[in-house]
């Protein structure tokens, strides 16, 4: 595919549960309570659980993938936390990524994502680098 700078590549909404952070957390071996526990995130001065950080970069950069064809495309990624996702116990927390081209030169197309919840984004400067596609 051709793309052309401003061009929106994937957009997602994603609803993120309790269950899921426990899942996250085994999967990567984070157990940090703040994940999962409301009266451990609270004593540390945080508005409730929080969803893990690299589980909110993991689903906002495989919002791409079915776009790019091969993941294997991805030369770099990186983002900035710059707010938590807290996820309640019952009604779990919603979040929408856009990824949109912002760049393009020969050596990589630049995808910048934003990544939003409760009406604010939550990561700073998402960019995923990706090789352009071979002819």
């Amino acid at each position: 595919m051709t793309y052309t700078v401003g061009d929106i590549v994937a957009e997602r909404s994603l609803h993120i549960t309790r269950d899921a952070l426990v899942k996250y957390a085994g999967a990567s071996g984070d157990f940090n309570p703040i994940h999962y526990r409301d009266d451990i995130a609270a004593s540390v001065g945080l508005p409730g659980v929080l969803a893990h950080g690299m589980l909110t970069m993991g689903i906002a950069v495989g919002t791409i993938i079915s776009a790019l064809g091969d993941s294997a495309r991805i030369r770099e990624y990186g983002v900035r936390f710059t707010r938590p996702v807290v996820v309640d116990a019952v009604n779990g927390a919603d979040i929408d990524i856009t990824a949109k081209v912002a760049a393009i030169t020969d050596e990589a197309i630049r995808i910048d994502l934003t990544v939003v919840f409760e009406g604010k984004a939550v990561l700073g400067k998402a960019q995923v680098f990706v090789a352009p596609e071979k002819d």
